[in-house]
């Protein structure tokens, strides 16, 4: 009896030892009133706007605790307000759907469209919480850097001309995505070796890869303007990122093959041992010859094999290799089994690939475009009928039914017209 009593005290401890623990997490998030409107502009914030009733925004609620624990010790505040009940905030900021994730930093809104994990955002609210561009003055720190992050932008020179104008132009630009800092030629002239006394350059993948300029360009703002631009949008992803929903248009702007390996995870985030040996492969393939692929292809994964199956429009097996044209829209598959090829046979195709001498589908004509209209409409209906038949049955079969009573009443009436109209004559013959 005594043991028991003391099992149960175990169990009652332990409960409400969680509780303690789930009410300390989510007590990091603040909750606003329509007050917000009055205090957004003092410090920062990292504010989710939400409603009850949105499925997506219940999901995120253990993600945004987790969120608020991980920058409870910076200067951000994370907050989150009910827009139903505080609808002038959600006009205020021009709130248009739920969740909307704003960070605030005085007048400064931006609102976040990365992926809906901790890790993102928390990095994301660092990032946003800093200068544009950070100083940096030690030789040590290009090493803590490197440990920092895996991707970062830098700029080695004075802090004058029109290369460091446009380099601040592009850091305000692209910080939600990535970091961005500068330092003197005399501070990284022994570990960077750069090619002139004023640069620009990006870390990824341990290496450096270094903007090309010209006097000619230098002298053409626009020009370095939308050169730069264009450089660093299609050098501020790894060479093997995750590709999905949210980042799967950016990936298109860079104007480099996509070469996409497809797998399929389950709802843990885990795929078979042999989609794993193929990404492997694949991966191994980039890191051997990255200098050579890296101005030719991006490279990705994908991890939902639907997002895949709507660029070719038809299922495809997993694993397998898709080579996107991000300017035509063509694909490339290759001929034999993904399974089956070696890394000398992916190359041999990404050779083919760039060489343009593989085969290409797709495109952009307008019976692919037709055809890719069927087949999104299609995909939609299957899969809703696969989450909620009954649902879907009542979706498609109400305006179904309405239109075919409607069409039938027509027809109806076209009848009884057509026998009130003869009645007379037989009359008349009977007579």
């Amino acid at each position: 009896m005594q043991f028991w009593f003391i099992k149960m005290n175990t169990k009652l401890f332990l409960l409400i030892f969680c509780l303690a623990i789930n009410g300390a997490v989510s007590s990091k998030v603040l909750e606003l009133s329509d007050k917000f409107i009055d205090i957004s502009k003092d410090g920062m914030w990292f504010v989710k706007f939400y409603a009850p009733w949105c499925a997506y925004c219940s999901r995120l609620e253990p993600v945004w605790a987790h969120v608020a624990q991980g920058l409870y010790n910076s200067p951000i505040k994370v907050a989150k307000v009910d827009c139903t009940r505080f609808p002038a905030v959600a006009s205020h900021f021009q709130v248009r759907a739920y969740p909307t994730i704003m960070f605030i930093k005085g007048s400064f809104m931006h609102t976040y469209n990365g992926e809906r994990i901790k890790e993102d955002m928390v990095n994301y609210a660092l990032r946003m919480a800093q200068p544009p561009v950070q100083k940096v003055s030690y030789v040590d720190s290009i090493g803590n850097l490197k440990d920092m992050h895996e991707i970062f932008f830098g700029y080695i020179g004075e802090h004058q001309g029109t290369l460091w104008e446009i380099f601040k132009v592009q850091a305000v630009k692209y910080q939600p995505h990535n970091w961005f800092y500068s330092m003197s030629y005399e501070v990284v002239k022994k570990d960077l070796k750069p090619p002139n006394d004023t640069s620009v350059f990006v870390y990824k993948e341990d290496d450096f890869y270094y903007f090309e300029t010209s006097p000619q360009l230098i002298e053409d703002k626009e020009a370095l303007n939308a050169s730069l631009d264009k450089w660093v949008h299609s050098e501020r992803f790894g060479f093997f990122p995750k590709i999905t929903r949210s980042n799967f248009n950016e990936l298109l702007d860079i104007e480099k093959f996509l070469v996409i390996t497809v797998v399929s995870e389950n709802k843990l985030n885990e795929i078979t041992q042999t989609e794993k040996d193929f990404k492997d492969m694949v991966e191994g393939i980039i890191r051997k010859r990255k200098h050579e692929l890296h101005h030719k292809f991006q490279f990705g994964w994908m991890g939902n094999p639907e997002l895949a199956n709507s660029i070719v429009m038809y299922d495809l097996t997993v694993p397998h290799i898709i080579v996107l044209n991000s300017t035509t829209h063509h694909h490339h598959l290759p001929d034999d089994d993904p399974v089956l090829m070696t890394p000398e046979a992916v190359s041999m195709f990404l050779d083919e690939i760039h060489n343009q001498v593989a085969p290409k589908y797709g495109g952009k004509s307008f019976l692919v475009r037709l055809y890719r209209g069927f087949y999104e409409a299609r995909a939609t209906v299957s899969s809703m009928w696969r989450g909620n038949p009954i649902l879907t049955a009542l979706v498609f079969g109400l305006p179904l039914g309405f239109l075919s009573l409607l069409c039938y009443s027509i027809c109806c009436a076209d009848i009884l017209d057509a026998d009130e109209e003869e009645s007379p004559e037989s009359h008349e013959k009977k007579d």
